[in-house]
């Protein structure tokens, strides 16, 4: 408005710079509320009035025009300005409800469960969302600490619901089941019985146990990473992947758990697809197996925090799907 008014008074009303007034209330309403679009608008409208008087605008028809373009202009911007009001309010509203919805879904886990430290790391895709399908739980139960990481497929609402479907099955499961297969084959028939159409859940179970040894079961999920206190870094592939959870009726041979050894000083890493998919201006994925060796920091929170902000600087921007870590730390009591 400055700018217009100085340009009117040096280059003269043959210029017609006048109705350009109306910017100031105009972008007042895009970025501002209803009371400084007002007083944006009044400001223009007396600067207007001004500068057609001492144009000798007003003896024409070109005064009153101007003057009722920067009127309309600064209603339309309040107009504006109330209706982004409102849509930011709502907003505001839905991803308030969004992230107590995900603080129940996502409970903090312990930590610390028997021999184990546990830390947990969740990164967003969006910043400025709080929501995903992306899952874990860790339970101490009577057989040991059982742990699931999962993925839903989709997102939102949707994934959210499939995520607590899986969540409430295993919390029950896991300190009911005598062992991990029939945590798992309780998961299987809740996710069969329960998910429609094509919903379907990747996860990998743990459970750890007292003779050093860690049994898993995975269900087409990223396979898990053991760090030895050598720094060697072994995935932990099964002998066969399962069917995703709530694909059984499609027929399968069933999960089959498999044993890795889990001694004081190691770690295991379970993650979600959104770090070893993770990719860099090239195209190249994450190098989990090559980074895992960051994790060696003595405490264990500042480890896994030093593997994520090197997730972040990989990728060089937002990323593109969530990506959830938890790590198990075996240490002596």
């Amino acid at each position: 408005m400055a700018i217009v008014a100085v340009v009117d008074v040096t280059a003269g009303p043959s210029v017609g710079f006048l109705p350009l007034v109306a910017l100031g209330p105009a972008f007042a309403g895009l970025v501002g509320g209803w009371r400084r679009t007002a007083l944006i608008g009044g400001l223009s409208l007396v600067l207007c009035l001004g500068l057609g008087l001492y144009d000798g605008l007003f003896a024409h028809r070109r005064g009153y025009t101007a003057l009722a373009s920067v009127a309309g202009v600064t209603a339309a911007g309040l107009l504006a300005a109330v209706m982004r009001q409102r849509r930011e309010a709502e907003l505001a509203s839905v991803r308030s409800i969004a992230e107590v919805a995900q603080r129940v879904l996502l409970r903090p886990v312990p930590r610390s469960a028997g021999h184990l430290r546990v830390v947990v790391s969740y990164t967003s895709a969006v910043a400025e969302a709080r929501i995903g399908g992306d899952l874990y739980e860790v339970v101490a139960s009577p057989g040991g600490v059982r742990v699931i990481v999962g993925d839903v497929q989709g997102k939102g609402l949707e994934a959210v619901e499939t995520a607590a479907l899986v969540l409430g099955a295993f919390r029950e499961a896991a300190y009911d089941e005598r062992d991990l297969r029939s945590v798992g084959a309780r998961l299987e028939r809740v996710a069969d019985r329960e998910l429609q159409g094509e919903k379907f859940v990747t996860a990998v179970l743990a459970e750890v146990r007292d003779d050093q040894s860690v049994i898993l079961i995975n269900y087409g999920h990223p396979a898990p990473v053991i760090v030895r206190p050598n720094g060697g870094v072994r995935f932990a592939e099964p002998p066969q992947y399962a069917l995703p959870l709530g694909l059984g009726i499609h027929g399968t041979t069933g999960s089959e758990p498999y044993q890795a050894d889990f001694r004081p000083g190691d770690q295991l890493l379970l993650y979600t697809d959104g770090v070893t998919e993770a990719r860099d201006g090239k195209g190249c994925f994450y190098p989990l197996g090559d980074r895992a060796v960051l994790l060696k920091h003595p405490d264990p929170e500042t480890a896994l925090e030093t593997l994520r902000m090197d997730l972040v600087r990989h990728v060089e921007g937002p990323l593109h799907d969530d990506a959830a870590m938890l790590l198990l730390r075996y240490h002596e009591r």
